[in-house]
């Protein structure tokens, strides 16, 4: 753990992109009881922590190199990898969850080169189904992926496992773990709650249904 990955969590923490509620939890589209609710599209409300953002990805996406474009995962990846682009001079596409059904029928907007190599964005890795659903797309299309970057991961093992699998480097901004710690720090949590919020990245699903039978 580094000090870039706490400042970030400080940031989503400070603007509530990130949310944490270990005694009232919130319910993932899955249906899942979830102590944590991420949602970094409000980075795009707060110009100087969007500026922050960007330039971390800059720096993050050194690691990745050489790639001749950046291909953002539709939607909330779009914004975030349009300004990584957009900071380094080089092209953009963005990648749908399905191809449309009217016009072009396209899956992937804007001018994919044949051959080129790509760094993916997205916003939150969970599982990393949707990320590698948009990397298997573009090798389809005939792209290369230099791998997959996001701004935060909850760090659950299925995800670096379907990465492993899919051949796919993945880089973020910020963790779970970091998360925890800065909210400790600034008095967000408790030390006691911290260690139910450890207790449920361990086992998700086990955590969510002990929930809903106390409740």
């Amino acid at each position: 753990m580094n000090n870039q990955d706490r400042i970030v969590a400080r940031h989503l923490l400070q603007i509530k992109a990130i949310k944490l509620n270990p005694q009232n939890p919130f319910t993932w589209a899955s249906g899942r009881r979830s102590p944590i609710y991420c949602d970094n599209r409000i980075v795009l409300s707060y110009p100087q922590v969007r500026s922050f953002i960007q330039e971390s990805l800059v720096a993050k996406a050194a690691e990745f190199q050489p790639f001749i474009g950046v291909a953002g995962v539709a939607t909330a990846g779009i914004a975030h990898g349009a300004l990584l682009a957009d900071r380094l001079g080089v092209p953009f596409i963005y990648i749908r969850s399905q191809a449309k059904a009217h016009g072009r029928q396209n899956q992937i907007e804007g001018e994919l080169q044949a051959g080129g190599r790509y760094l993916v964005i997205e916003d939150l890795i969970s599982t990393g189904g949707s990320s590698l659903q948009a990397v298997e797309a573009l090798r389809e299309a005939g792209g290369e992926v230099a791998g997959v970057m996001a701004l935060f991961t909850y760090g659950f093992p299925e995800a670096a496992k379907a990465f492993d699998r899919a051949n796919c480097p993945l880089g973020t901004l910020s963790h779970y773990p970091a998360l925890l710690e800065e909210a400790v720090a600034s008095g967000y949590i408790t030390a006691e709650e911290q260690s139910l919020l450890k207790t449920w990245r361990e086992d998700p699903v086990a955590w969510s249904k002990q929930f809903e039978h106390k409740a």
